[in-house]
């Protein structure tokens, strides 16, 4: 085989791994929560449970007002520290992928109503805080 065909095959199984990977994604979002967008949030805020997953760096350089840091690293371990009789909505930085794993574990832990932020936090628009002077 030339290496033109072999590269080209490699390339060819990381483009399909990748879609496999947002695939999955997105069954799991489907199936452990709700997809909110920021104009739904901005209305709802005081009446659910706000997460940022991003570590808490991330956290600290910028966060939606309201919000509470609980990095997806330390998620299952921290996970019960989020109140089952409330909504929960969940954010990243907008890309979803780390959302949407959360949401699967807070669906097996048996959390009903869970939420993600379309957009994570690049398509909020409401106010923010850093923690950072």
């Amino acid at each position: 085989m030339s290496f033109l065909r072999v590269l080209s095959s490699v390339i060819l199984i990381v483009i399909i791994l990748f879609a496999v990977y947002q695939a999955y994604l997105w069954f799991l979002r489907k199936r452990s929560a709700q997809m909110i967008s920021a104009m739904d949030l901005n209305e709802r805020i005081r009446k659910l449970q706000l997460v940022d997953v991003r570590e808490a760096a991330e956290f600290d350089r910028e966060h939606i007002l309201g919000a509470r840091n609980i990095p997806f690293t330390q998620f299952k371990m921290r996970s019960g520290e989020i109140r089952r009789d409330l909504p929960v909505c969940l954010y990243d930085e907008g890309g979803n992928h780390l959302t949407s794993r959360a949401a699967g574990i807070l669906k097996k832990q048996g959390h009903s109503q869970v939420y993600i932020l379309t957009g994570g936090l690049e398509k909020w628009f409401g106010k923010t805080k850093s923690n950072l002077s």
